[in-house]
């Protein structure tokens, strides 16, 4: 039971939005801009950001509880992971679960991406080009399924990639805040 309770009590410090909030930020970074696009281009602006960073910066925390560039990447990395795998399991099962990650928990578990940020970006690279050439191949009537995600109900393939890209311009600002110092 205590286990539970602070297991609960970390994810109550953790959780500073709620899954709407989240939501409604990330598609408000995101705009009009075309999300394909913003994707597409995501694995450049990367690695032009870590050719600007001296590796000891890339595993600097900017704050406690703040991920270090190195982290991110890597967060980056694997979130195309899970991108790719729910995409797939809505195309074969329409209205399929989406079950919710507990990114700190990965991100904890990275440490083979976090000890080499290019290897990182280049597991991104590659992900992200197999997940575009598949969205690039899709009818219209595959964008519209949907995934009952766990936390935030029905998202449709459409959605889920306008948020990927509203996910991908908030860690792009967030390194350059990080950088930046």
């Amino acid at each position: 039971m205590r286990r539970a309770n602070e297991v609960q009590d970390r994810k109550a410090q953790r959780m500073t939005e709620t899954p709407k909030q989240y939501t409604t930020r990330l598609l408000a970074l995101l705009g009009n801009r075309d999300a394909i696009a913003v994707m597409a281009s995501t694995a450049s602006k990367l690695e032009k950001l870590l050719r600007k960073i001296p590796r000891r910066t890339l595993a600097r925390r900017p704050q406690p509880k703040k991920w270090s560039v190195a982290e991110i990447v890597a967060h980056l990395a694997e979130v195309e992971i899970v991108l790719a795998y729910r995409m797939r399991m809505i195309l074969s099962d329409n209205g399929t679960v989406i079950q919710a990650m507990d990114q700190d928990k990965w991100v904890k578990n990275s440490g083979y991406l976090i000890k080499d940020s290019k290897k990182a970006v280049e597991l991104f690279r590659v992900l992200r080009q197999s997940n575009l050439a598949m969205l690039k191949s899709m009818s219209k009537k595959h964008w519209r399924y949907y995934g009952i995600h766990a936390e935030r109900g029905e998202e449709s393939i459409a959605h889920i990639v306008r948020m990927y890209a509203g996910h991908d311009l908030n860690h792009l600002m967030q390194i350059e805040r990080t950088v930046k110092g």
